[in-house]
């Protein structure tokens, strides 16, 4: 079932319902959301499909202590601090928005031509996660590379088709598969087999080139993550987590990384697709938005191209951050169930009887952020909401807030993701004003990531100075 579906059975029957024999859907956070994702709710064979290589990777481990080993190799990398701090996260973003976006845009404002920035937003963001793993000077500039681009993304969109078989029947896909009957058509097996090993031969180049002196001293950014990533693996705790998974310590950084790129990439990218949308049906809340970005020192302009303002001054801009938070609540990426599994001893969820182990639960964006009680007109795109409210309204968002999930699983890169979709709007629209061309496929489609039914915006970018 999805969002639309399971919202609308919430509204007529209350905060838990049953989806199914052994499903069940919780919208509120007492006996629901606190329960069931800061307790012992460890994930079901939902996430076998996230795995890569046939390794798992940490979003798809389904045990909790696995999963945070997994997840304190990385965690510091991704954290607010490190996001704010870290020079080579501060040169990693100069670059992109000052080397690659700006000047890409600068070439449409010029001509007077509209740009297609659904696509365009999934190139920036693919620069943002895959030079956080590797470094600028590793990937391979989606920005600039449109055919490398267009290739890419078409594997990508072969590989995430058909997933309700891999989701709900894995083991019956993979059986089937053996004797020849294909419920996922073999293309889809082809470009995943190209998807992988693209990364793959990714990490060994990576590999190489840190073995490399010469090549490592020219590098204009270090690879934050695979080095994070491979230097945790030295230990004898995780040497002894890689054989217990049956993989090599090469096919697990692959496995986690491309879990990484795919993550940091897709959702980013239509999250940036509808806050632009929005802000283009504001002009005069565009207005207010500039005036508050050229506040910062120095201003995100090309004239300052040469440094940024601190990455606690973005981050910290009132208005921007409501533009931000509100598409989140609003466009949630992942508005669709998170499912877990009921553990033993049977748990109440919600005023329920006790239910039993291995019942599917789960929570999702979608209804939350739609409690009239919390977010008033919840149906309407609003960033003010996340600035009129006093104290205690804001708290109170902020608990019915999950874009990013919540508890120990919630998402590792919601900080990066923050940074970067900050740091992208704020870029564009010191410089530019945007208005729609044609906005046909900004429909919002019934599934559990929140994409546009068209895959497509057009917008024109008229530079201010």
């Amino acid at each position: 079932m999805e969002p639309e579906t399971i919202h609308s059975a919430h509204v007529k029957h209350g905060p838990i319902v049953r989806l199914g024999p052994n499903e069940v859907s919780v919208n509120c956070l007492d006996g629901g959301v606190r329960t069931i994702y800061t307790g012992e709710f460890e994930k079901p064979f939902f996430y076998d499909q996230f795995q890569n290589y046939g390794v798992l990777n940490m979003f798809s481990i389904k045990a909790n202590k696995p999963h945070a080993a997994r997840k304190r190799m990385m965690a510091n990398v991704y954290s607010k601090t490190f996001m704010q701090s870290s020079e080579e996260v501060r040169e990693m973003t100069r670059l992109i928005l000052f080397e690659r976006m700006l000047p890409a845009i600068n070439l449409h404002a010029a001509s007077g031509s509209s740009l297609e920035v659904f696509e365009f937003n999934y190139a920036v963001t693919m620069e943002f996660i895959n030079s956080h793993l590797f470094g600028v000077s590793n990937d391979i500039d989606f920005i600039q590379h449109v055919e490398m681009r267009k290739r890419f993304l078409d594997w990508y969109y072969k590989r995430s088709e058909h997933d309700f078989w891999n989701q709900e029947l894995p083991s019956l896909t993979r059986i089937l598969r053996k004797i020849g009957i294909h419920l996922i058509p073999k293309s889809v097996h082809a470009a995943n087999d190209k998807f992988e090993g693209w990364m793959l031969q990714l990490c060994r180049d990576i590999r190489e080139s840190l073995e490399t002196t010469s090549d490592t001293a020219k590098a204009r950014t270090q690879p934050v993550v695979y080095n994070q990533l491979a230097d945790a693996l030295k230990g004898s705790t995780t040497k002894t987590e890689a054989s217990t998974y049956s993989s090599s310590e090469e096919l697990l950084i692959a496995s986690e990384l491309l879990d990484h790129v795919i993550a940091g990439m897709d959702t980013s990218g239509y999250t940036l697709a509808f806050l632009f949308w929005e802000l283009s049906r504001q002009p005069d809340l565009q207005t207010l938005l500039r005036e508050e970005l050229l506040t910062l020192s120095p201003p995100l302009t090309p004239d300052h191209k040469s440094t940024l303002p601190s990455a606690r001054s973005v981050d910290t801009l009132p208005l921007l951050h409501a533009v931000v938070m509100e598409t989140l609540r609003r466009h949630a990426a992942i508005s669709g169930p998170q499912p877990r599994l009921t553990p033993s001893p049977p748990t109440s969820l919600a005023g329920s009887p006790p239910l039993p182990a291995g019942v599917r639960v789960s929570a999702q964006a979608y209804s939350l952020h739609r409690n009239e009680t919390v977010f008033p007109e919840a149906e309407t795109w609003f960033p003010h909401r996340w600035l009129d409210a006093d104290q205690g309204k804001k708290d109170e968002m902020g608990r019915w807030f999950w874009a990013f999930g919540s508890g120990s699983r919630m998402c590792v890169g919601s900080n990066f993701a923050m940074h970067e979709l900050k740091h992208v709007t704020a870029a564009i629209y010191t410089n530019f004003t945007t208005s729609i061309v044609d906005d046909s496929g900004m429909d919002r489609g019934d599934a559990n990531r929140a994409v546009p039914t068209g895959d497509e915006l057009a917008l024109k970018f008229s530079p201010v100075r």
